[in-house]
């Protein structure tokens, strides 16, 4: 992750703009007084920087929660936050350099928003969960250039060099998705899309409540695959192969084929050196033979001009956790900022919560840096989270 390691943080006056770098404000959490934040603006991306003391050190870096999808502008702001501050730097690893050419001509990285608003429905869609090194969504893509398709991925280094090939080979017909498959799945509109490649997810033998491949993972699948279209499992894990297709099969109708060591026009540097291993290729393809009912989302996630809980009501909710049916909301950090308070929640559903904040100034609320993803789950919580605000 890209850190300045300083010898003394130094705030500086908010707003402010340096190099094209808007800092707008600063939160300091109420229970660590060794943890504040920054919010910023740069190109179009809001994200938090973190300020961390640790121990004898002090951290300036990017917040996991709201880190952009361009690592090039987390090295600009803290470049630029530290010029501003004129910050001592002990030891970096955040490059002085300009953005890659193929980088400054992308345009195929997209926001949820993106999504949330006008889903693209003009032709068949087909979607790729952790493309990693993109071997196998690029040859799709320039295979089948009237297909559209959508890479998503969380791990930058790989979506940045997908950016540059898809630049580099001039492909028209891929977006790229920084975002949790699980929740990205609830917005798609039914029976839309062609196919669901999952090749080769992290098995998560240890936590196995993380695997893309589950109970409400495959019921979207079904949902948003058009009749014929195929949802494709790829795994080396004989654990994993062996859970998928007992999930698979606990349906009480499904069409599913079983492959061992197929090959497949393009693999993965991972594949091939797995293979050279004589490890065993598991394939799970679930077809899908069923019309689903349009989606249907009703809700938004307004708020009231104001509420009734005091700042220090608010500061009380802190690791408080609302449950209800299929959902939770929990309070994990409270911030206080100079004319209100700002809550780090999770909330939505157990299996794939959303993670965010609140800002509550001058008793209006707003969720920083977006609004969450619009789902049923999502929006049964925000329900509730309004009950709490109401006290």
């Amino acid at each position: 992750m890209p850190h300045l390691h300083i010898k003394e943080f130094k705030e500086i006056e908010l707003p402010s703009l340096l190099d094209g770098v808007t800092f707008d404000f600063m939160a300091s959490n109420v229970h660590h007084l060794d943890e504040k934040l920054i919010a910023v603006k740069y190109e179009g991306e809001e994200f938090f920087l973190l300020v961390k003391e640790d121990g004898k050190r002090t951290l300036l870096k990017t917040d996991k929660l709201t880190r952009p999808a361009s690592i090039y502008n987390v090295h600009r702001a803290l470049l630029a936050y530290a010029k501003a501050a004129g910050l001592e730097v002990v030891a970096s690893n955040v490059p002085d350099t300009q953005k890659n050419v193929h980088l400054q001509e992308a345009n195929a990285l997209k926001k949820i928003e993106y999504f949330a608003k006008n889903f693209p429905k003009d032709k068949e869609v087909r979607i790729e969960v952790g493309f990693g090194s993109g071997r196998h969504l690029l040859h799709q893509a320039a295979q089948n250039p009237d297909v559209l398709f959508i890479g998503i991925e969380i791990h930058r280094p790989s979506i940045e060099q997908v950016l540059k090939q898809i630049v580099i080979q001039k492909l028209d017909n891929v977006m790229v998705l920084d975002y949790d498959a699980r929740l990205f799945m609830e917005l798609v509109p039914s029976n839309l899309v062609g196919a669901i490649y999952v090749h080769f997810p992290v098995p998560w033998d240890k936590k196995p409540h993380r695997r893309v491949i589950s109970t409400n993972f495959i019921k979207e699948a079904r949902r948003i695959l058009k009749v014929g279209g195929t949802l494709e499992l790829r795994t080396d894990s004989e654990n994993y192969y062996a859970y998928s297709y007992e999930t698979f099969i606990d349906f009480p109708k499904i069409s599913l084929q079983i492959h061992k060591n197929r090959d497949i026009a393009v693999s993965s540097k991972y594949e091939d050196r797995w293979k050279r291993m004589e490890k065993n290729i598991y394939d799970v393809i679930m077809t899908n033979d069923e019309v689903s009912p349009a989606l249907e989302i009703e809700g938004d996630f307004s708020f009231p001009q104001k509420i009734k809980l005091s700042n220090e009501e608010l500061i009380a909710l802190h690791n408080k956790t609302i449950r209800f049916e299929g959902g939770f909301i929990h309070f994990e950090r409270v911030y206080k900022l100079e004319n209100g308070v700002m809550l780090r929640i999770s909330m939505g559903s157990f299996d794939r919560p959303e993670h965010l904040y609140l800002i509550i100034t001058d008793n209006r609320l707003s969720f920083y840096p977006e609004l969450p993803l619009r789902s049923p789950s999502n929006l049964e919580a925000h329900k509730h989270l309004l009950k709490a605000l109401d006290g």
